[in-house]
């Protein structure tokens, strides 16, 4: 058996594992292969694990709450430890947008349906707000840093080496740090029945994941390098956002279930998601020992 995981550029985990050997070391352990799907949109990672393109997937944390309200049967294997620098939401230096009330009747660019949702949906419940009725949310089109800076949009999350460089150039000043509101991990999940079958394999999965951010914290400057090959940008950008991640995964805990939880109920309330969800559905108790025994022994390793 051939195992598939997705790749897209916004998990920074599986996007430096496909362009390592650790996927195939570890999964020979267990008498498997591996390979890896690129696709360039994380929220659609749970319609890829249902239609079996995918066996796992990594995104942020709104796309797994999505694909389960969508009736998707998922298990959550492995998060990483929180990313407090990773992104923020920006708006003009001298513009009038003081606080997250002043948000009201504005546009707003993120990356809708990823974790900018859920971080922005949070930030406006927590100041009485709507993400659905109260701002205008759109996609980004790469102009953001411009039309911020000329008034057309109120605030841009923006994340990663997007976020060193607007900081770097832009006359933009940060209204909300993402630790403030969220703590924005990378979050791995995979078909229940998948999980169930071949434990095994979602230890071995782990195992690789954390060999790859072990090299990338050990090797910044290529991994640096590496992302501007591909995504384009300044080196230096990209190292500085780099080394803002903790490179570290964890079990899945009750705190992180909790926050989902609560993400999930604001999703249901302002009507990003149709139904309501238990996150505790998406625990599979028998594969979180696996999951921690893969995490101790790639640790106790060095590997």
């Amino acid at each position: 058996m051939t195992i598939t995981l997705g790749v897209h550029r916004s998990n920074p985990s599986l996007y430096y594992l496909s362009r390592l050997e650790y996927l195939e070391e570890e999964l020979a352990k267990v008498g498997e292969q591996g390979r890896f799907h690129h696709y360039s949109d994380g929220t659609r990672t749970g319609a890829l694990l249902a239609d079996g393109t995918i066996d796992l997937g990594g995104t942020g944390s709104t796309p797994p709450i999505t694909a389960q309200a969508a009736g998707h049967d998922l298990v959550y294997t492995a998060v990483s430890a929180p990313r407090p620098d990773h992104g923020a939401l920006l708006v003009r230096a001298d513009g009038p947008i003081r606080t997250v009330a002043d948000l009201k009747g504005t546009t707003v660019v993120l990356g809708v349906g990823s974790w900018q949702t859920h971080l922005l949906a949070k930030a406006l419940h927590r100041a009485g707000l709507s993400y659905r009725d109260d701002l205008t949310a759109q996609r980004p089109t790469g102009t953001e840093a411009e039309r911020l800076r000329d008034g057309g949009i109120a605030g841009w999350v923006a994340q990663g080496a997007e976020l060193v460089r607007a900081l770097r150039e832009d006359q933009v000043r940060v209204l909300i740090r993402t630790s403030e509101v969220i703590t924005d991990r990378s979050v791995f999940f995979t078909r229940r029945s998948f999980a169930a079958e071949r434990p095994e394999v979602v230890g071995a999965v782990t195992a690789a994941l954390q060999r790859a951010d072990r090299w990338v914290a050990a090797h910044l400057d290529a991994a640096a390098a590496l992302a501007a090959a591909d995504q384009g940008g300044e080196l230096a950008d990209h190292r500085e956002a780099l080394s803002r991640l903790p490179w570290l995964l964890e079990p899945v805990s009750a705190a992180f279930v909790a926050e989902q939880q609560e993400a999930a109920d604001i999703f249901h309330q302002v009507g990003f998601i149709d139904r309501p969800i238990r996150l505790a559905d998406a625990q599979l108790p028998q594969l979180a020992e696996t999951v921690a025994a893969a995490l101790e022994g790639s640790r106790s390793n060095g590997q």
